[in-house]
């Protein structure tokens, strides 16, 4: 996809790879993630389709319903299954049968002004979600803001929620069923509240209205959560925040692990129609190896697929924290039809409701009730 790798990476593979595997030539196309959805199930329906397609990993479970891709789950322990990042490896897993294979994540993190937390008396990152709040509140003065949390960030309450050991949908009897309403979830929707009110942020948008980064870049904000390529845009409109900023995961309830955290990322799959089936292995094998993780990783400020290789990364101060997070990620419920919901994205009416005022039981309540219609649907 579009952005994935550097040219120079993708250069490097193919010379390698048609080195290492005489006889075989590779075409990489880059494709645009506008419209990707619909032209990947066309060409999983095709009789020529790709041999190897980068997916979000998130869009394993739409497209392995189509009966179109390959199941991998034979390779997995060869490849290091074990070691893969769960919210890589949980949404590649349909029915039992591993789908996708993790390829990169990346997660948000706490991107913060260290001169600002220096001046509050805070000497380290808070470790703790009680020690979030705590200094959030110190730095929460006068025109400065302790957070930038605009109202409608889900991916960000996903975390709290499922820290509290809740979840946005469940599955039961073969149906699936919203879950916002249940105890678990209100308390991640709670402490969402009391983060959010240690800022200005609106209530009623998400963080691309304003785009926090230019909220950021003014000045007048402590912190934000975003991923950690967000600090070369605040740099970039604000150079003087270029040495200022550092970076931390999203604390969790305990101090001994961090905070959960939506993963996003990509899985590669293989079309049952690719007719270089075995090639097309070799391809996911090496792509998803060792040494080729660590290039893409060091390359591209993305988290390796592996626990094991975060280490790779750890010159790399938001990356680090990045991958930090990580070992600690998850992704949405693993359901082909969770595009209707993000279509109509009733966690964002819900959490500005609870924001503004309305009965957190009663809006989870209708929240929960259109996500289980569009995931039934």
């Amino acid at each position: 996809m579009r952005d994935t790798a550097s040219d120079d990476f993708v250069k490097a593979y193919k010379s390698d790879f048609e080195a290492a595997h005489p006889g075989v030539r590779l075409d990489v196309q880059i494709q645009e993630w506008d419209g990707i959805g619909e032209k990947i199930s066309s060409a999983l329906a095709s009789k020529d389709a790709p041999d190897v397609i980068e997916v979000g990993n998130t869009q394993v479970a739409q497209y392995a319903a189509s009966g179109g891709v390959t199941d991998l789950s034979d390779h997995a322990a060869e490849w290091g299954g074990k070691d893969w990042l769960p919210g890589l490896a949980e949404p590649g897993k349909v029915d039992g049968k591993q789908y996708g294979i993790p390829f990169y994540a990346a997660n948000r993190v706490v991107i913060y002004d260290k001169s600002k937390f220096s001046k509050a008396g805070i000497t380290a990152p808070p470790k703790t979600r009680d020690e979030w709040l705590k200094d959030t509140g110190k730095l929460n003065t006068g025109k400065q803001q302790g957070i930038y949390l605009p109202g409608q960030n889900w991916y960000v309450l996903s975390g709290f929620v499922w820290d509290e050991g809740g979840d946005l949908a469940v599955q039961e009897g073969g149906k699936w069923k919203g879950a916002l309403s249940t105890p678990q979830a209100l308390a991640g929707m709670d402490f969402y509240k009391k983060l959010q009110a240690l800022g200005k942020g609106p209530k009623d948008s998400d963080e691309a209205k304003p785009n926090q980064i230019d909220v950021f870049a003014k000045g007048d904000v402590a912190q934000f959560i975003a991923t950690p390529g967000a600090a070369n845009l605040v740099a970039k409109a604000n150079p003087k925040l270029k040495d200022r900023m550092g970076f931390f995961p999203i604390p969790g309830k305990t101090a001994d692990k961090p905070g959960t955290v939506f993963t996003g990322g990509s899985d590669l799959i293989i079309p049952m129609a690719s007719k270089h089936q075995s090639q097309a292995i070799e391809v996911v094998k090496s792509l998803t190896g060792d040494r080729w993780q660590k290039e893409l990783a060091q390359a591209m400020s993305y988290v390796p697929n592996k626990l094991t290789l975060t280490s790779a990364v750890s010159s790399q101060p938001g990356t680090a924290a990045m991958a930090a997070a990580a070992v600690n990620g998850r992704a949405t419920p693993n359901s082909p039809d969770w595009a209707a919901v993000e279509a109509k994205n009733p966690i964002k009416e819900y959490e500005t409701k609870v924001l503004t005022g309305g009965d957190p039981a009663a809006a989870a309540r209708e929240a929960d009730d259109i996500i289980t219609k569009a995931l039934n649907s």
